[in-house]
């Protein structure tokens, strides 16, 4: 029986929810990872994991430091209405290339979000929507196996049939 361990695919059957146990993620699909600082899932669910078998449950708490992150006011602008296609609606989304100097190695790409719309105005937010909030994850192993040298050499897993185009 194989052991969650450094450079194993594990899969779960999981889900998520805030702290008040409204769903968050019913984990209708298996998450699929690469155990062993990936970055496949939160460091703190992986370090619970470690050791896990096939068919061991957990629960595991998560403040918004270990989940994704406190929420930052400085991340919500109010932009000038006519910078945006006439089309947008609230919940849209786009990126924004973001930093000291969006062209320096230190700038990334952030995914904003439209949250209101007024007169000439519009409101985004570069916070992940659930950011601030604690999270309970929930999940069941049900697969774990040796990463192959490729998925290791890509660091993420592919598919059943072989590398999958990313």
């Amino acid at each position: 029986m194989q052991i969650i361990g450094q450079d194993t695919v594990v899969t779960l059957k999981y889900s998520v929810t805030d702290a008040d146990s409204n769903v968050v993620d019913a984990g209708n699909m298996p998450m699929v990872y690469i155990h062993g600082g990936y970055h496949g899932i939160f460091l703190r669910i992986e370090a619970a994991l470690e050791g896990k078998t096939v068919g061991d449950s957990l629960i595991v708490k998560l403040q918004p430091e270990d989940a994704f992150g406190e929420y930052d006011a400085d991340l919500v602008t109010v932009e000038p209405r006519h910078l945006f296609p006439e089309n947008i609606e609230v919940g849209m989304q786009f990126e924004r290339t973001i930093g000291e100097d969006d062209d320096a190695e230190d700038a990334e790409d952030m995914l904003f979000t439209i949250t209101d719309i007024a007169n000439d105005k519009v409101v985004v937010d570069g916070n992940h929507p659930l950011s601030g909030q604690a999270l309970v994850f929930s999940c069941t192993v049900t697969d774990v196996r040796k990463a192959s040298a490729e998925e290791l050499a890509h660091g993420h897993v592919h598919g059943p049939d072989g590398h999958h185009h990313h």
